[in-house]
Formats: structure tokens, C-alpha cells, sequence
């Protein structure tokens, strides 16, 4: 019972400063859950599944903002002799 208090504590601890913005951590923490709820942890696997899961989305969308920056960058000059 210690062992869930402290990951509800840590989770909501690593969350307190986050914005409101739930992209990826709700499907980590059903993904998570169910998992931990097979291994006998369902509140772990679903806060870890949740950090998991916003991980993804933050790295996602830094990958489309990569590449949405690169597709609007003027193509190089070329010179020919």
C-alpha cells in the first residue's frame, strides 16, 4: 500500500508543473495499467505507462516541428560555371 501511495505522489509530482495537455498519457496509462494489473501493479504500470506515453507525444511532435522547419527553409543556391 506504501509502495501506491509513492507512485501516485511521484506521478502527480511529475505532472504538477506539465501543462494541461494530456496528449499521450492517457492511452500509456490504459496501456500501462492493463499491464500492471496483469503483473499485480496497476497504478504503477499506469503512471509509469502515462510518462511513457507523454514521452512519445513530446517526441513526436518535436519531430514534426523538425520537419515542418526543414520543409520551409529556401533550397540552396547552386552555382554553375
Amino acid at each position: 500500500m506504501k509502495i501506491l501511495f509513492a507512485a501516485l505522489v511521484l506521478s502527480a509530482a511529475m505532472f504538477a508543473n506539465a501543462p494541461a495537455n494530456a496528449a499521450g498519457c492517457l492511452k500509456g496509462a490504459a496501456v500501462g495499467g492493463l499491464a500492471g494489473h496483469v503483473a499485480g501493479h496497476g497504478v504503477l504500470g499506469a503512471a509509469a505507462g502515462c510518462a511513457v506515453g507523454r514521452h512519445e507525444a513530446n517526441k513526436s511532435a518535436r519531430d514534426k516541428a523538425a520537419a515542418q522547419a526543414n520543409q520551409n527553409q529556401p533550397a540552396p543556391a547552386t552555382t554553375t560555371r
